[in-house]
């Protein structure tokens, strides 16, 4: 939802119309006729084909024979850039799928993009359930997934309430944490263990479990790793997944260290 209070005065309103033109055709998978797209854009029908003759020229929506526009080859280049620019070296890379292949678990790395909890870079792992929700992306249940509470616990308990507040505590699951003082109080226990974890949370009979990589002043650079597996083995490998986790954790830190 846009704030209409952090509207930049120097606003290019023809370029803002045209992303929302892109947006409502994305969210729509079979397709939008200009008109349709004009009415839940809130434009004119004239003002609507013209901007989307001009997406369509530039490959962000595609024409199709019965007269709809679907989403354009051009925005999944986009996507694959912003997957490259998330994910850091080639390293880091590398030792993901190095950790998901010797585990068996998928792994993922995360942190604030633009303030918000980002999940940036994933290796498949053949033991863990595949969880298409978390790709590279913002993750919009952060409080629910053990990567999403290991960037949360960075913050002061003001900030994570702000956070809170703006991005909602919906319910995956019935096991997942809906009141602020039981998040604390579960952070706490991660803190304590020094491991994040969740159990069903997300989605029913998947654990998560995430360490800190990089700490860092600015919330922008603090980097969180995570696995993903079923929940029974969470309940008899915890220790293990721990060391594991700290191990590739301490590598990929070297790795962003070099970088630097």
């Amino acid at each position: 939802m846009r704030d209409p209070l952090a509207e930049p005065s120097d606003l290019i309103r023809s370029v803002s119309r045209a992303l929302r033109v892109l947006e409502a055709v994305g969210r729509a998978p079979k397709g939008l006729t200009v008109k349709q797209i004009a009415r839940r854009c809130e434009l004119t029908v004239a003002t609507t084909y013209h901007l989307v003759r001009t997406l369509a020229y530039e490959g962000y929506v595609i024409r199709r024979e019965d007269g709809t526009y679907i989403v354009g080859l051009e925005v999944a280049d986009r996507y694959r850039e912003l997957v490259t620019a998330f994910r850091g070296p080639p390293s880091i890379g590398e030792t993901l799928r190095r950790a998901a292949s010797e585990t068996g678990y998928s792994h993922y790395l995360g942190r604030f993009v633009g303030g918000q909890v980002a999940v940036t870079a994933v290796a498949e792992g053949p033991r863990s359930p595949y969880l298409e929700d978390l790709v590279p992306g913002f993750d919009e249940g952060a409080h629910a997934t053990a990567l999403g509470k290991a960037l949360l616990a960075t913050l002061t308990p003001e900030q994570r309430f702000r956070y809170l507040r703006e991005y909602g505590m919906r319910p995956f699951t019935p096991q997942t944490l809906v009141a602020a003082d039981a998040f604390e109080a579960d952070l706490a226990a991660g803190e304590r263990r020094g491991m994040q974890l969740e159990l069903g949370q997300f989605r029913q009979g998947v654990a998560c479990a995430a360490v800190l990589v990089t700490p860092d002043k600015d919330m922008e650079r603090r980097t969180v790793l995570a696995c993903a597996l079923p929940a029974a083995e969470m309940m008899t490998s915890a220790r293990v997944v721990r060391a594991k986790l700290l191990a590739v954790a301490h590598a990929i830190a070297d790795s962003l260290a070099a970088e630097s």
